[in-house]
């Protein structure tokens, strides 16, 4: 009789993965399960080896900002809620910077690609919400939009928590968004006012991320001038 697989073995080795990239540990089959009471023996079962488990790493970096997004209450403004899921979106990447590069790691699949493109339509129905208030011109395109809102966070991500770019530099992202929703219909000085709003978004109260500890810097983006 086959073995039941304990999903919490999975999980340790998942957030031990997450953790070694965070300290700069190389993560190897041997130095992985190192101190944690399982074998190497674990990884190929649970994973089916090393390449298996960094398939399943990438999956948990869509996985976390899946979760930071939904943490985001969409209020009655849409366009305060496009830059919020904007500010969650890094607040995710400067908290896991390295789990952050492993998500868009294209040299290993996804275990379930539909979970990890669901993160983009949560902007898309934002923008959808724009054009229902007349917030943006009818004939804007929700996923095109989208995807350029996008393009802005994960461009500031880049240079900011993966890259050579100071903290400051998230301050771009008001008027970047800014112009970006003003060409898509909105009213200048209403479009501000909404972005500011929203890319002051920071994350509830709770728990902190298992790859996060004590004393590392604030994460949510700063709110522009």
């Amino acid at each position: 009789m086959a073995r039941t697989k304990d999903p919490a073995v999975r999980s340790l080795l998942l957030d031990r993965a997450a953790q070694m990239l965070r300290t700069r540990q190389p993560v190897t089959l041997r130095t992985l399960v190192a101190d944690t009471g399982v074998s190497t023996m674990a990884v190929y079962t649970y994973f089916g080896g090393m390449d298996g488990l960094w398939t399943a790493l990438r999956q948990e970096g869509f996985i976390r900002l899946a979760a930071k997004l939904a943490a985001v209450g969409m209020s009655a403004d849409p366009v305060r809620d496009l830059a919020a899921l904007g500010a969650a979106y890094l607040s995710n990447a400067l908290e896991s910077p390295d789990l952050y590069r492993v998500m868009f790691d294209a040299g290993f699949g996804l275990e379930d690609a539909g979970a990890a493109d669901e993160t983009l339509h949560c902007l898309v129905r934002a923008v959808e919400r724009a054009r229902a208030t007349g917030r943006f011109r009818d004939e804007v395109d929700s996923l095109e939009l989208a995807t350029q809102s996008w393009t802005i966070g994960h461009g500031l991500a880049s240079l900011v928590a993966t890259g050579p770019l100071p903290h400051e530099t998230l301050a771009h992202g008001v008027p970047l968004l800014t112009a970006l929703f003003t060409s898509a219909g909105d009213e200048a000085g209403r479009c501000r006012r909404s972005v500011e709003l929203g890319w002051g978004w920071t994350p509830p109260a709770g728990p902190a991320s298992p790859d996060r500890t004590d004393g590392t810097r604030d994460s949510r983006p700063d709110p522009g001038p």
